[in-house]
């Protein structure tokens, strides 16, 4: 009975803080602006126009996770051969503790017309360049904030590779290149997996990156939850838009998490 007791603190939290906001959530998307029940937003959201919103969230996002991925890998790989790997670490993760906005803020310095970046061009002859407000400065500045939680669970999973099957792929005569891809990558999925989820998810809904590095021009699903809420005050839409965002993060969850039926751990 104590037991049970014990995990009452833990079933409030999650019923305050995550089963009630998203039931909230839920029951205002069935709203239209003047506060009337109704299904117009859900009719709304399948229009050319939020489809197309939504097609460029999945696709900044998928590319945000990519880019991350191909820089994470090699570099979790590179860190597990280094003799200060924890100092590395370290190191990789500090950026993490700073805010998003303060960070934000910093490139809007880097890449400005007078910023630093624009300051080695023109010593370097190039000349000034528009860095800001393109779809570059929004996915370079998105891949540097979320690739720290690309890197740890792929190092995590690299840290607790058997270093003996490595060495017994060598001793059958495999190569570097099908050791990586027949033992030591399948051996890893699960940190990319979960890499992957701690990337693409948070990326689906990025607005405060979209509004000060890419000046709008980059408009995802994020940008539109915040627009509804606090600029037009449809909270209707805005709820709705929220909605289709947690079913496509609950699937993204389910099709990339670990599936071990019937398996005793």
């Amino acid at each position: 009975m104590r037991r049970y007791a014990y995990a009452i603190p833990y079933w409030l939290w999650i019923g305050l803080f995550v089963i009630a906001p998203i039931i909230l959530i839920v029951y205002y998307s069935f709203f239209d602006i003047e506060g009337h029940f109704s299904l117009v937003n859900y009719e709304t959201f399948f229009t050319p126009v939020y489809l197309r919103m939504t097609f460029n969230s999945f696709w900044y996002a998928f590319l945000i996770t990519a880019i991350s991925l191909l820089i994470a890998y090699p570099t979790a790989y590179l860190l597990t051969k280094t003799k200060h790997k924890q100092l590395w670490l370290l190191l990789i993760i500090l950026p993490t503790w700073v805010n998003l906005l303060l960070k934000a803020y910093a490139f809007l310095g880097l890449f400005g017309t007078y910023g630093a970046v624009n300051a080695l061009f023109e010593a370097l002859g190039i000349g000034t360049k528009q860095l800001l407000f393109t779809d570059f400065s929004f996915v370079f500045v998105s891949v540097y904030i979320f690739i720290p939680f690309m890197i740890l669970p792929i190092f995590n999973a690299l840290e607790k590779l058997n270093p003996s099957l490595i060495d017994a792929a060598r001793d059958l005569g495999a190569n570097e290149w099908t050791t990586f891809r027949r033992v030591i990558f399948p051996l890893t999925l699960d940190g990319v997996k979960a890499g992957c989820q701690a990337v693409f998810i948070p990326s689906l809904s990025l607005f405060m990156l979209t509004r000060l590095i890419a000046g709008n021009r980059v408009i995802t699903l994020g940008t539109a939850v915040e627009q509804h809420f606090l600029v037009t005050q449809n909270w209707g839409m805005g709820a709705t838009i929220a909605v289709f965002l947690m079913i496509a993060m609950a699937s993204i969850m389910a099709l990339t998490g670990n599936k071990k039926w019937g398996v005793r751990q």
